[in-house]
């Protein structure tokens, strides 16, 4: 059995949104490709219709996987979900040991966007985070073998 994904709401349907998008849009648009490519002549020296042909297979595959992530997906309902502790849906912010202090959105392994403050669940910071409460410390063990501490100061429903 397939596991589970978490997604936000916004994460699900951006993820509908880009299945849409590469089943009509780009399908067609790849299609209408490899028809012109085809009219350069021997496909066997034709490097448009290699290249059309390859994002095409590309295009094929982000669409199985697209498929197989919505179908498993668990939607966080913010409703019911337990904004005293840290979790995929929460907004959370945590000082380091220097009052350096930055703010994360905790994210589902799908949508994570680390320049924009989105964090997997799964990732050092996200994974040292789960389960716990503001005004609680944590360890980070990063991926260099160092660690760091972070204070969270607050934790609330994602936006």
């Amino acid at each position: 059995m397939a596991k589970e994904v978490l997604l936000t709401q916004s994460g699900y349907e951006n993820l509908v949104n880009e299945l849409e998008y590469l089943k009509t849009e780009k399908r067609a648009e790849l299609a209408e490709k490899i028809k012109v490519a085809r009219g350069f002549g021997d496909l066997s020296e034709n490097s448009e219709y290699d290249e059309a042909k390859n994002e095409q297979g590309l295009v094929e595959q982000r669409i199985l996987e697209l498929e197989a992530t919505i179908k498993n997906a668990k939607i966080v309902n913010k409703d019911s979900m337990d904004v005293s502790k840290v979790g995929v849906g929460v907004h959370v912010v945590v000082v380091d040991e220097d009052d350096f202090e930055e703010a994360y959105d905790i994210v589902g392994s799908t949508e994570f966007d680390p320049l924009n403050g989105k964090i997997s669940e799964d990732s050092p910071v996200g994974a040292a985070l789960k389960g716990h409460k503001a005004g609680e410390t944590v360890v980070v063990n990063l991926p260099t073998g160092a660690t760091m501490k972070l204070t969270i100061k607050s934790v609330e429903v994602h936006r």
